[in-house]
């Protein structure tokens, strides 16, 4: 298993938006310069994000970007569903999609359920804060 590099860019996005929480708004701008990402890059993550109510923009004078709730409110599950959407598995375990030839007779299919709650409780129990936190 593994995120697409624009899920682990929008980490990498508002983990650096984080770092400003409670100070004064950001710019698309400013986020790809502090994490290094090309600008379009942020700009594209900074719709998909402000979209799925992550962050929150306002232009004009004083304009930015800035969380839309707190932190410590925003998991890492939420960040990777607003670039991805919902975490799922295996094909069959989504319910909109009724394409696999095994389906009638599997015995397999219960379980991705399970197993994907189990992988986004995981992922739902890391905090924005904690993404934020500067190594040493």
């Amino acid at each position: 298993m593994r995120l697409s590099s624009m899920a682990d860019y929008a980490v990498v996005t508002m983990s650096a938006a984080a770092r400003h929480c409670g100070g004064a708004r950001v710019s698309a701008a400013q986020l790809a310069e502090e994490t290094g990402l090309p600008v379009p890059t942020v700009q594209k993550l900074v719709s998909r994000l402000t979209s799925a109510g992550l962050l929150r923009s306002s232009r004009g004078v004083g304009g930015g970007l800035k969380l839309a709730r707190p932190a410590a409110a925003i998991s890492l599950a939420d960040i990777i569903e607003a670039v991805e959407g919902p975490i799922v598995l295996a094909p069959c375990a989504d319910d909109s999609r009724q394409d696999c030839a095994l389906d009638g007779g599997c015995a397999v299919k219960p379980h991705w359920s399970i197993v994907g709650g189990a992988v986004r409780g995981a992922l739902a129990a890391v905090p924005l804060t904690r993404l934020a936190e500067q190594v040493q």
